[in-house]
């Protein structure tokens, strides 16, 4: 197994992304602190993990998060995967102030809070990773509104880190993920663009395919498979940047 003896903390651990990746962490092995907002989703997930711990916190809260994590104790793995509040389908010379700023203030914060709280306390041992995921959209993406910058903050949050942390043993590495067909369904992405529906959403993923070099959208398997990959130590020589699971969609 490659996480064996490992402490994992993945935020946003409801969410159906970091369900499966909190699963697979478990699966290899790890010590899972499922971490979020709401109670009955981090429930479900603990449902089909041995042994795993939950925790209602609010990512944006920083003392919470530092408290939280003073209970873990020694931390491996830090994974970010809390919703931001990304509102997207509108030109940005039509979107609301509020709305184009929301995934950018919310997702720096969350980002920064879980990973320097965690940051502190590996480095204190000499080891661990954080990870974060975004869309890669900081590279263009129309009718994303925020989604963009607040891919571009979390982007070079991940890069500085790895250069601040990386002598002191501690790693920073994240996921470029979009599309990915088991994660977009109207009630999921009603809360992004309340326009949607199934032939739309199937439109998109048409879309998205069509940009790949694979010529196929990234499966949530194929992510979590990646994520349990940077967090092991088989990866240890891995820092600083961003694994592309888009299938080719942005530059590397």
């Amino acid at each position: 197994m490659l996480l064996t003896d490992k402490t994992a903390v993945v935020y946003g651990a409801g969410g159906s992304i970091g369900g499966a990746v909190a699963r697979a962490f478990a699966a290899e092995g790890a010590r899972v602190h499922l971490v979020g907002r709401t109670r009955e989703t981090l429930e479900a997930v603990a449902s089909d993990i041995k042994d795993a711990e939950v925790a209602v916190v609010d990512a944006l809260d920083e003392a919470a998060v530092t408290e939280h994590l003073a209970r873990v104790g020694d931390i491996d793995i830090s994974f970010n995967l809390v919703s931001r509040g990304d509102v997207q389908g509108l030109p940005i010379t039509d979107m609301p102030v509020d709305a184009f700023l929301a995934p950018v203030i919310n997702g720096t914060r969350a980002n920064f809070i879980t990973a320097r709280a965690a940051a502190r306390r590996m480095a204190e041992r000499g080891s661990g990773v954080v990870l974060t995921l975004n869309s890669g959209s900081a590279h263009g993406s129309p009718m994303m509104g925020g989604t963009g910058p607040a891919d571009a903050a979390t982007d070079s949050l991940v890069r500085n880190l790895a250069m601040e942390l990386g002598p002191r043993g501690v790693r920073a590495v994240g996921l470029w993920a979009a599309g990915i067909p088991e994660t977009l369904t109207v009630e999921k992405l009603g809360k992004v663009n309340p326009d949607l529906n199934e032939a739309a959403i199937q439109g998109i993923l048409d879309h998205l395919s069509s940009l790949r070099m694979t010529r196929r959208n990234p499966t949530l398997a194929e992510i979590t498979a990646t994520a349990v990959f940077l967090a092991s130590d088989h990866a240890a020589s891995i820092t600083g940047t961003f694994v592309n699971v888009t299938g080719g969609m942005f530059p590397g």
